[in-house]
């Protein structure tokens, strides 16, 4: 990529609402129903019928205009954007246009590094404005003998549109700021993220420019769905707007999709602007009027933000920002690691090591989530506790792990039932030292005669000769005053 270019990233993200019924209507937003079986008279906009604002989406609205500090409209307007499509049966979405719920706000994202040697950083992307809006329904092109069917089921869903500033310079930071967001509005419990669902949806707005010089054109990639999907179709993207200004051509304003299949984007249309919309107030909804005891309401309902807990679990734990990061990704590490710590009290970095590690690592290889982690939290503190007084060596607590993982069992059953327990009597360890000793006279000479790296070899035999349950500190320690001093 041609180093005189800078890329400029905006995102704008569909989240859809944690509502039991619509936006607008009493129907179910349950996923996976029969076509057309969750579509009532408002959301089919039969003559006649009337929006009811749902109380529950504004309450969701508001508590994520809180989390990102952002100004929550204490009066905002519902307006008609007028397009026609097959799935909008009213010839207009009700959004919010020139007055949204909740105004400029900003996120905080932990982005990887770029390069293996470059380390990762914080970098703040600063929220436009979040409104609230209906969906429209979706249009089933397979199966149909080359005709189009209309499912109306989502036409209706609540959801919250999140627009970022062009703060974004990399696909590594737009990828970050989606995943952060993402987390986020499963963290405040305003969405369930399911992006096969289509619970979060992002379209990002990309352009390229010479550094210094005005924004350039943008072209929008539409309804992404996974994170791998984006940083591909963000690479392709620019990598083609460079390409295409670097011969000469020009970058029309346009919507885009992105094929997976073959790595590439491509033109679906031309990009409307507000005016194409003919934006109006819509004339059956009432301003919507946010009251200070609401706003309370919502905030003594959020839970501690992961920006306040990263920053408490570096001052407070010592932690690392980037174990703070991987241990707030989502509520449920956050919660599991807080849960694991009450059960082993003071033994914070060996927990951070253990969840950060053995427990992400095999919760990698079986392709599961921290919600489907087999082992619970009481489990781990429990082990952690034994590795802690001695019990058992290192070696054996991932033995131990890796049959509570599998078959289930606290750690304490375990080690009793594998005779998994370290050797922590000193008597015991001595004698064993004592017949290594005596049976390696010709190597204790050669220690004792500056061949240090000999150490190694005696902790060996006497790993071997305990089947690996001799404490290591103490079998280091002993070893090194019989090996020098011979008592």
């Amino acid at each position: 990529m041609s180093m005189q270019w800078e890329i400029v990233i905006g995102l704008e993200v569909h989240t859809q609402l944690s509502t039991s019924s619509k936006i607008f209507s009493g129907a179910s937003t349950s996923f996976g129903a029969e076509p057309n079986t969750q579509a009532c008279a408002v959301d089919l906009a039969l003559p006649g019928v009337l929006p009811v604002l749902n109380r529950g989406a504004v309450e969701r609205a508001i508590k994520f205009g809180l989390a990102v500090g952002a100004a929550i409209a204490p009066r905002s307007v519902f307006a008609r954007k007028n397009y026609f499509y097959p799935d909008l049966p009213k010839g207009y979405q009700i959004s919010q246009f020139d007055l949204p719920v909740v105004g400029q706000g900003a996120l905080t994202i932990q982005v990887e590094a770029l390069s293996g040697n470059a380390k990762p950083y914080e970098k703040t992307v600063r929220i436009t404005r979040a409104h609230l809006e209906e969906d429209a329904g979706k249009s089933l092109h397979e199966d149909f003998h080359g005709m189009t069917g209309i499912d109306l089921n989502r036409a209706g869903t609540p959801l919250l549109e999140i627009v970022s500033e062009p703060d974004m310079r990399s696909a590594a930071e737009a990828v970050a700021y989606a995943k952060a967001l993402h987390s986020l509005v499963r963290w405040i419990g305003i969405c369930d993220g399911n992006m096969q669902e289509g619970s979060f949806r992002c379209d990002v707005n990309v352009s390229v420019r010479r550094p210094g010089e005005p924004l350039g054109t943008r072209r929008e990639i539409k309804n992404l769905n996974s994170f791998k999907f984006m940083q591909q179709a963000i690479d392709y993207e620019v990598q083609w707007q460079i390409d295409t200004l670097e011969n000469g051509g020009k970058i029309q304003q346009a919507t885009v999709l992105f094929d997976p299949g073959k790595g590439s984007t491509h033109a679906m249309r031309s990009k409307e602007e507000a005016h194409d919309y003919r934006y109006f107030p819509d004339p059956d909804l009432l301003p919507l009027d946010i009251t200070p005891a609401m706003l309370e309401q919502a905030r003594a309902s959020l839970p501690e933000l992961p920006q306040a807990k990263r920053a408490r679990y570096t001052s407070e734990y010592g932690l690392t920002l980037y174990d703070a990061g991987i241990l707030t990704a989502s509520r449920e590490i956050a919660d599991f690691f807080e849960a694991a710590l009450d059960e082993a009290p003071g033994q914070t970095r060996l927990c951070a090591n253990w969840i950060t590690g053995e427990v992400s690592a095999q919760l990698n290889r079986d392709g599961m989530e921290m919600v489907q982690c087999p082992i619970t939290p009481r489990q781990l503190g429990g082990l952690l506790k034994r590795i802690t007084d001695g019990t058992i060596s290192n070696s054996g607590a991932k033995e131990v792990f890796r049959i509570m993982w599998s078959e289930g069992g606290d750690a304490d059953a375990i080690i009793e039932a594998k005779g998994l327990k370290q050797v922590s009597d000193s008597g015991a360890i001595e004698r064993i030292v004592d017949e290594i000793i005596a049976a390696n006279t010709d190597k204790v000479a050669e220690y004792r005669g500056g061949k240090d790296k000999l150490f190694g070899f005696f902790v060996g035999l006497a790993m071997k000769a305990s089947k690996g349950k001799a404490n290591p500190a103490q079998l280091n320690e002993i070893l090194k005053r019989k090996l020098v001093d011979g008592k």
